[in-house]
Formats: structure tokens, C-alpha cells, sequence
């Protein structure tokens, strides 16, 4: 190193080195690297079986999602909708509850029924109606002109006067009651709707849409568990993988490494020699194969942890080389 009394031996090491192993027991369906491979992070280098079936079954669960999405979209639509309605439902109805109110307050009630209820009025209006009809038939066949059936035609058409008076009056009664009935349901179903859908349609549109995300996320993980994905980007250095083998979860069976970058570990660095060490100290390197070929580097890191070997207490400096032969 920088010092020529301090020398360390040490071994070369690459920027990352990883072996990668399934995450669950299976057959292998496909291999899709090779050694010597350059790989990306992510990529998928192999597949367990049932790989196609699992994505079948995603792809249609993701149409389920889409349709309960567009069904709960469609939820919230059709309030909108049937506000709109509902408004122009009430302003009719109040138009309607306006004119018959109008038409009750302005209707002359006749003397003999002023004390009455429309109902009682129509009650007793009818039983006159009766009498006079009776009365009348006992004179009908009498000639027209003789006084006592003109007196009690005129009578008979006094009662049917009345009994229409009263008939009238109870029908605008019961044209304001019915209106205002009808108005009062409609701002009652429209007041219902200003917090959105009804609770439990929009409940069961949201469940819809969670089993979907939930299959969703269930086959996805069942997809994970069947890839071998690189998690380095770097070399293919081993890949031991057949198809129609099978293997077991937490298993190696392939190797990357990146050769980005090479460093140096120090092995035999002891407690009265690293504290000569620096951060940032050039470092001239020689490996034992290749004697005539001289590295150089820089120190990167320097332990903070000891470890005991054969009874010297060394600490691990790393040296990244500038260069690599």
C-alpha cells in the first residue's frame, strides 16, 4: 500500500455478486438466460410451471376489476341522473299542488255545507240528492207547467246542484292531498340522495371492486413466487436450470455478478497497521497469477469491526481498482 512497510494480502471481489433461488418448489417451464448472459435488474430469467394458467386468470380477473369499477362509476352516475329527475319531478309536482290549492281557496262553498267536512258535505248532499229524485218521479208523469212538479224538479235540480258543489269541493281537497303527498315523497327520495347511492348498493359496488384488487394482488403474488428475476444487473456466471426439472424454494440455481467494478478486501490488515490506513490512500495492487501486472486503487472503506484471525486481530479495508487488467 502507500506505506512499503505496510502490505496486506488480500482477494479481488466484484462490485456485487448474488445467487438467485425461486421462492417457491415447482417444475421448471422455462429458462430464458444463458451463461454468459448480460442481464438488467428485473429481468425475468426463468419460470416454474402453471405460469400461463395464473396469468389467464389475472388477465380475467383485471376485466372483472374494470367492470366493477365502471359499475360503481355507473352508481354514482345514475344519482346524478335521478336527481335530475327528481327535480324536474318536483317542480311539476308543485305546479300542480299550487294550481289545485289555488282552485280550493278561491271555491265557493255553499251555506248548507260551510259547517261540514267535504266529506260529510258530500255524505249528506247525496242522501238530499236521493229524496229529491224520489220526490220527483212520484210527479213526473205529470204535465209540464203543473206547480208541484216544477216545484219539485226545481227542487231535485237545487240537490244536484249541491251534491256537485260538494262533489267538486272534496275532489280539489283530495287533488291538494295527493299532491302534497307526492311532493313530500319526491324531496324526501331527493334530499335521500345528496350523500351519493343508496349505502348498500354502493357497500356491494365497493366489495365488488376489493375481491377483484384482492384476486388481483393473490395472483400476482402466485406469479412472483413462479419468476426468477435478476436482482443485480450484471454477468450470467452460473446457471445450472434444465426444463422439466424440478427444484426446491430457497435453492440456488444461477449466479450473476457485476464486474462494473473490482475491488480488493484486505484479510490480514492487523489493529497496528490499519490505523496507518486512510480514506482515500492510493494502493498499488499485484495479484499472485499475474506478477508483472501492477494495479493501482483507492481505500473506500475501512472496518470499524474487528475479526480474529489465526489469533491476529485484523480489520477489512476495501479498495476500489482504478482499473482492471
Amino acid at each position: 500500500m502507500v506505506d512499503a512497510s505496510t502490505v496486506a494480502e488480500g482477494r479481488i471481489v466484484p462490485k456485487e455478486d448474488v445467487s438467485l433461488s425461486f421462492l417457491a418448489s415447482g417444475q421448471v417451464a422455462e429458462v430464458l438466460v444463458e451463461e454468459g448472459d448480460i442481464v438488467q435488474v428485473g429481468d425475468i430469467v426463468a419460470r416454474l410451471g402453471n405460469h400461463e394458467e395464473i396469468e389467464s386468470n389475472l388477465a380475467n380477473i383485471r376485466v372483472e376489476l374494470l367492470a366493477a369499477e365502471q359499475a360503481l362509476q355507473a352508481l354514482k352516475d345514475n344519482v346524478s341522473v335521478q336527481r335530475s329527475s327528481l327535480a324536474r319531478d318536483i317542480s311539476t309536482t308543485n305546479l300542480r299542488l299550487r294550481d289545485a290549492q289555488y282552485a280550493l281557496d278561491n271555491w265557493t262553498v255553499p251555506s248548507n255545507q260551510r259547517d261540514l267536512t267535504p266529506m260529510e258535505a258530500v255524505v249528506l248532499m247525496k242522501e238530499g240528492l236521493d229524496k229529491a229524485r224520489d220526490a220527483f218521479d212520484l210527479v213526473e208523469s205529470r204535465p209540464k207547467g203543473d206547480s208541484l212538479r216544477e216545484d219539485r224538479k226545481d227542487a231535485l235540480d237545487s240537490a244536484q246542484s249541491d251534491y256537485n258543489s260538494a262533489v267538486r269541493r272534496l275532489e280539489l281537497v283530495t287533488e291538494v292531498s295527493d299532491a302534497q303527498t307526492q311532493l313530500d315523497k319526491l324531496m324526501s327520495d331527493f334530499q335521500a340522495l345528496e350523500t351519493g347511492p343508496d349505502p348498500d348498493d354502493l357497500a356491494s359496488a365497493e366489495a365488488r371492486i376489493a375481491a377483484a384488487e384482492a384476486g388481483i394482488q393473490a395472483s400476482e403474488a402466485a406469479l412472483e413466487r413462479l419468476e426468477l428475476k435478476a436482482t443485480i444487473g450484471g454477468f450470467v456466471l452460473e446457471q445450472d436450470l434444465i426444463v422439466g426439472q424440478s427444484v426446491s424454494a430457497g435453492v440456488p440455481v444461477m449466479r450473476i455478478v457485476d464486474f462494473s467494478e473490482m475491488y480488493v478486501d484486505t484479510e490480514d490488515l492487523t489493529e497496528l497497521e490499519v490505523v496507518d490506513i486512510e480514506l482515500g490512500q492510493t494502493v498499488i495492487v499485484r495479484a499472485d497469477a499475474l506478477r508483472d501486472v501492477e494495479l493501482t486503487g483507492k481505500v473506500i472503506k475501512i472496518s470499524n469491526i474487528f475479526e480474529e484471525k489465526r489469533g491476529d486481530i485484523t480489520y477489512t479495508v476495501r479498495i476500489l481498482l482504478d482499473k482492471l487488467d
